[in-house]
């Protein structure tokens, strides 16, 4: 919300006016250069296939490729895809300091019923310069994807849209939705409209990425399936492949957890998909 070169407001002006302390501004991530951007998609290949591993691990494994590169660097380009090691740690989502949490109704609780539990979260794809997100919803119990954005911003409006989306194409709502504690879905306007259409707020306790596991491994699926063996240019093309994917992912990929099934055929076993997204 700070806009560092406002025509009239500095930014003292304007921390004033929203409350915030000036300490709390984080200087801007420089630009990328070539050699940043073959870093980036080398720790993404890492971390797909080894999402565990953190800067130590990924540093020995570049330098293995004849990267020599250190762990400061590793960290940095880490954090400008918003990705970190999955393993237990104080905090693997950041939430507003002002934003409430809810507690995670999952636990030990078994899933039997389509539309008891959606569920959703964001992925990092990167691009040839810079990088975009992607944001799927997903029924908990058919693994089915009912609806997914593409987006080079990572806000709250580009969830809302997917949340609408998979509303209005399946006619339906669940009973509960769970997300981790990002600052998109604690935000008002997210949680409004959840409890606004009747359904129960369940988020991802702290260090718990296993929370949310099955969208977890939508997001390796994706990506060693499809995203790496195409190359991409610009948003659009990658929400073209995302959306050929999502197509093969619903319809023809089986699940040896439904008896070999497709997700809507287990979802929505009498009714093909609608358009896809």
């Amino acid at each position: 919300m700070i806009t560092p070169n406002h025509p009239k407001l500095s930014v003292r002006r304007q921390c004033k006016l929203l409350d915030v302390n000036r300490n709390r501004l984080k200087k801007p991530p420089g630009k990328m250069t070539h050699s940043d951007t073959e870093l980036v998609h080398l720790i993404d290949v890492i971390y797909m296939e080894c999402p565990f591993f953190g800067t130590r691990q990924i540093r020995n494994d570049l330098r293995k490729l004849g990267h020599r590169v250190g762990r400061n660097r590793i960290r940095r380009l880490m954090k400008i895809m918003g990705i970190e090691a999955l393993c237990p740690k104080p905090s693997t989502s950041t939430p507003s300091p002002a934003h409430k949490k809810y507690p995670y109704l999952l636990r030990n609780i078994k899933v039997t019923e389509v539309d008891e539990v959606w569920c959703t979260d964001i992925t990092y794809i990167p691009m040839p310069q810079g990088h975009c997100y992607l944001v799927a919803i997903m029924d908990w119990h058919s693994r089915a994807v009912l609806a997914w954005e593409v987006s080079n911003t990572m806000d709250t409006g580009f969830c809302l849209r997917a949340l609408q989306r998979a509303f209005e194409r399946t006619g339906r709502k669940p009973k509960v939705f769970n997300t981790d504690q990002g600052s998109q879905f604690t935000s008002p306007e997210w949680i409004q409209t959840i409890e606004g259409n009747g359904i129960k707020v369940s988020m991802d306790g702290k260090g718990r990425w296993m929370d949310n596991v099955f969208i977890e491994r939508l997001w390796r699926s994706i990506k060693y399936e499809k995203l790496r063996l195409w190359s991409y240019e610009t948003v659009g093309e990658v929400a073209q492949l995302v959306s050929d994917w999502m197509e093969f992912y619903n319809h023809r990929r089986n699940h040896s957890a439904h008896g070999r099934q497709s997700p809507w055929a287990v979802y929505e076993p009498e009714i093909t998909l609608k358009t896809a997204a």
